[in-house]
This record gives C-alpha cells, structure tokens and sequence, in this order.
C-alpha cells in the first residue's frame, strides 16, 4: 500500500470511531435546527452511488461527533440535481453553518455556492470532486487521474493475458458535469494509448445511471457485435453494473468480457467473486470521510487545520489549494482479503451471503 495512504489512514485511525445524530429532518432539505457553535453543512451529490450513504455520510458524521461533542452536522443529499443542492446549501448558510463540506453535483455551477458561502465568511471543504475556478478553503480527494490509469493498466494487462492486447473496447464514462470524471477519463485514455488498446466506442454517462449505462452498453453491442469488443471500460461500479446487465441481456457471458470499476461497492465486489466484473478501484473512503470532518471541525471552531492533514496543493483554475489527496487501489479477486476486508470496508458476512459464499471460499476469504 503507498506509503501517503498509510500515513492518511493512521492520522484518523488513532481517533477511533464514534457516533452521531444529524440534526437533519431528511435528507432533502437538511430539516432540524441551526446555527449553534462549531456547525457543520455536509452537502453530498446524488444516492445512485452506494458510497455515500453507505460509508461517506455514516463516516463522516461519526468522526465529527467524536472530534467535537458539541458540533452540529448539517446533512443534505441533492439527489444529483444541481438547482436543488444550491437551495440546501442556502438553507443551510441561512441556518448559520460555520464550514460548508461540499461534493458538487456540478462541479462548473458550484462556484455559485461558495460565492455565497464566501459572501457570509463560512470557508467551503470541496469534498471528494474538485470545485474548479472557485476560491475554495481547501479539498480533499483521490489522485483521481491515477483512478484511470488504474483502471486502463488492470484492463490492458487483462487483454493482452487473454490474448487481444487492442481490444477494442467501448468506454462507459461517468458524468459529464463531474470533474473526477473527467480525470478518470483522463487517466483511463492515456492509459490506453500508451497500452495500445483501441476504443471502439465512447460515451459520458449522464447522472453516473447505471440504466443509462445499460442503454450505452446495448448501443455498444448493437453496433460492434456480440465478438466486436473484447473488454470493458466503465468508470465506476454502478456504470459496470449497468454494462453488465446489458451483456446477460444479449446472451453474453460477462466473464469472456473484462470489466472496470470503482468505489468497491457491495456488489460489485460480489461480481467479482463471480467473475462478472474483473476488477474495480478501492478507494478507502474511511479516512477521506473522517479527514474531512477533522478539517471541518477544525475550521469551524476557528482553529488552525493540523498540517499532518494537508499533503499538496491543488490548482483549481482559482488558487492553489490546500489539499489532502489520497492513494487508490486497484483490486480484483486476488487481493480482495487483503483490501476491502483486511481494511474492514465490508465485512466477510456482507460480501459471502448466500451464493457468494462458495466463491468466497475459492477465493480464500473466511
């Protein structure tokens, strides 16, 4: 594991963990009570992604509560729609937020947000997706380039082991409106190239669906044919899933046909196991979760971020800002006890239910 990681990890790993209540009715419009001391607006992009519900929020609040007893959060989920996220994050600077931790649905539009965040001296956290040429506080993420590139060297080496080092192969991209997509696609791209595999067919995934990554999917097979493609690229879980139910749908067997990932969702580490999905990037959203409520906490109490938090800095098109960005992994079948369940992301009983349990055994993990 990279070294940068494994200090990142072992700051937050000392704190342990705790847990918290929101002080949000639901999760549209923040709801509960605001204003107090040390509050904190938690504003994330959309629920299509397991990742957020599942592990940023639950992580995030946790932290926060063990690091500031007292501190209040702020939680909204905008569903993927941008005007929406712009009335959550008002509601919550009218509420009177002191740090706003922000994961754009448009990465573009955001900067209205911290335009009027900044209007009311409240520091904005870009989390997770870079908000561009935007006078942010600080970020942190992913070396999201490095995502793509993990995904394009996993899948080429795939290639040329099977024997059709070029492929070709389509490319199911994430959203067009999300920077991190963008660099994916990047790194993924170059990647290619310098690798030699042909992209046959390119598309940006609308909302990260996965139903519209069936849909680009079954226009991928419609016009390459059944045996005109022999791998795939999809930037993250949801967007494999949604491929590789399209794949089943036209009699293909998935297995004969590599897959990319990200996010390590449940399901997808399942597919693996399965040999439906070949592999996928484990990004360990544990300490990104729990750096970014230490920053928060941090600037909400109006106390200086602890610089064993903040490793580079980013330049948004605006500033250069002070950023922790952290390492991914890429994992397939191979080392997925010595990831995700060594890491403790999912647990053994969770990923080997039912009729996973034989390829969990297979696979060697207990």
């Amino acid at each position: 594991m990279h070294r940068r990681w494994m200090g990142l990890v072992a700051i937050t790993a000392t704190l342990g963990a705790g847990t918290l209540l929101t002080a949000c009715g639901s999760d549209d419009d923040g709801g509960g009570g605001g204003g107090k001391s040390g509050s904190i607006a938690l504003l994330l992009p959309e629920s299509k992604t397991a990742r957020y519900e599942s592990q940023d929020r639950p992580q995030f609040e946790a932290k926060a509560k063990e690091v500031c007893p007292d501190c209040e959060v702020i939680y909204s989920n905008a569903e993927q729609d941008p005007a929406k996220q712009q009335q959550q994050a008002e509601a919550a600077l009218t509420k009177g937020v002191k740090v706003m931790v922000l994961d754009a649905v448009d990465a573009a539009s955001a900067g209205a947000i911290v335009t009027k965040a900044k209007a009311k001296d409240v520091p904005v956290v870009s989390y997770d997706r870079l908000i561009t040429d935007a006078d942010i506080d600080y970020y942190i993420s992913f070396d999201n380039v490095k995502v793509g590139q993990l995904q394009a060297s996993s899948l080429s080496k795939k290639l040329k082991e099977m024997g059709q080092p070029t492929g070709p192969i389509p490319m199911i991209n994430g959203a067009p409106t999300d920077n991190n997509a963008k660099l994916f696609k990047q790194g993924a791209v170059s990647g290619f190239d310098s690798s030699g595999v042909k992209v046959a067919k390119s598309f940006d995934t609308p909302d990260w669906s996965p139903d519209k990554a069936q849909s680009e999917m079954e226009q991928s097979i419609t016009s390459l044919g059944k045996n005109g493609f022999n791998g795939v690229y999809a930037a993250n879980d949801g967007t494999a899933g949604g491929a590789i139910a399209a794949m089943k749908g036209a009699g293909i067997d998935p297995s004969t046909k590599p897959t990319t990932g990200q996010d390590a969702e449940l399901a997808a580490i399942q597919r693996i196991l399965a040999d439906e999905q070949y592999m996928t990037v484990y990004k360990a959203v544990k300490p990104e979760a729990q750096q970014a409520a230490q920053i928060a906490v941090a600037v909400a109490k109006g106390e200086k971020v602890p610089g064993n938090l903040i490793n580079e800095q980013t330049d948004n098109g605006k500033k250069k800002v002070p950023s922790a960005i952290l390492t991914p992994v890429a994992v397939t079948k191979d080392n997925i006890d010595d990831t995700i369940v060594k890491d403790g992301f999912w647990k053994t009983s969770e990923i080997c239910a039912g009729k996973y349990a034989a390829a969990c055994k297979q696979a060697g993990i207990q």
